[in-house]
């Protein structure tokens, strides 16, 4: 798939936001969420490199996709439940 081919429901921008920040943003965002909607986090703290797929797995999430940017990553989510 193509980022084209996601529909976005919900893109986060927690570029510039220090951990756990960005994290916290995409859990306040997956609670907003309808399931089976996507969601796009754009994070430029490494630490999210670990964290938010070990989050996504943990609370039973799909990564779809990690798209590493110019300064930053984007990261597919879909809410399962």
């Amino acid at each position: 798939m193509f980022m084209s081919d996601y529909n976005i429901a919900i893109e986060v921008d927690a570029r510039g936001s220090f951990c756990p920040g960005p994290m916290m943003e995409l859990i306040k965002a997956i609670r907003q969420a309808e399931v089976g909607e996507f969601l796009s986090l754009l994070s430029s703290e490494p630490g999210t490199r670990n964290d938010v797929p070990a989050w996504i797995t943990k609370a039973k999430h799909d990564l779809v996709e990690v798209i590493y940017e110019d300064g930053y990553d984007r990261y597919i989510v879909k809410k399962l439940h």
